[in-house]
């Protein structure tokens, strides 16, 4: 197993003309997701297309960060490549220390149940389920007891602030509780981590503030890690860090606030 990496938070500035004080040494935090020269590939048959190119960056747990660029710039397929849903053509990927290549499909499909929570732009819920069964589903597939899964897919609405919609079906819920649903069943596995694809993409400003204010209430309070890819500079700014992508490539990374 390789050894999990370690990223330094950063230090604050010192304010021109005030003495400066002794700096605190960089607060280690376990990388929980590594990317290491990453390329992926698509063949139409006519065309081959360069989705990523070389792509290398880190995501420290309990880190959110937000990935921002054009459309076609390669977000959602870096996205897939991360969590294992779509296979690389060059380079590694590592999370938790655990590269995903050195796992069969049958491995990496048990491992994603197990350790990581998908939030989609439209929801993806059942619609002849309600919200208590749509959330308990997963745990279910997964063979967890029904009293057990129940017990958790409820304590996970109650988390997202839906208990009292537990009962009623998504075409009874408004989109931001549809979205809260959505982000109830990513939590209810206890993920290591939350892959979030444009998670306000289909949400009015209103529902999406409390969306994005709801994940970093869940980053603080439970220190859940999210990489959530976005077009929306509100949802990126709601971050620690925005990483930008241009043409399959990262080209630049803005922190936005000293981790604790």
């Amino acid at each position: 197993m390789a050894v999990p990496s370690v990223i330094s938070a950063p230090v604050p500035a010192v304010e021109v003309g005030r003495a400066a004080a002794p700096l605190a040494e960089p607060v280690p935090v376990e990388a929980i997701v590594e990317a290491r020269g990453v390329d992926k590939r698509y063949d139409t048959g006519e065309v081959e297309v360069q989705a990523l190119r070389g792509v290398s960056f880190t995501v420290g747990r309990g880190e959110m960060v937000a990935i921002m660029g054009p459309s076609g710039s390669g977000k959602t397929t870096l996205l897939n490549c991360l969590s294992g849903l779509d296979r690389i053509d060059g380079g590694e990927v590592f999370i938790e220390g655990v590269s995903l290549g050195s796992m069969s499909d049958t491995e990496r499909t048990d491992y994603r149940a197990r350790r990581m929570g998908f939030v989609f732009q439209f929801y993806n819920l059942m619609p002849v389920l309600n919200a208590v069964e749509n959330v308990e589903l997963p745990l279910l597939v997964a063979r967890v007891p029904a009293k057990e899964a129940r017990r958790r897919a409820l304590a996970a609405l109650e988390m997202v602030g839906l208990a009292e919609r537990a009962a009623h079906v998504p075409d009874e819920l408004s989109g931001g509780q549809r979205q809260r649903a959505t982000i109830a069943r990513a939590l209810v596995n206890d993920p290591a981590i939350v892959w979030a694809d444009e998670p306000t993409g289909d949400l009015d400003s209103e529902n999406a503030q409390d969306v994005v204010a709801l994940m970093r209430r869940l980053n603080r309070e439970r220190g859940l890690t999210f990489l959530i890819v976005t077009h929306d500079i509100g949802v990126g700014r709601a971050t620690d860090r925005i990483v930008r992508m241009v043409d399959g490539q990262i080209v630049d990374e803005e922190c936005l606030e000293v981790r604790q």
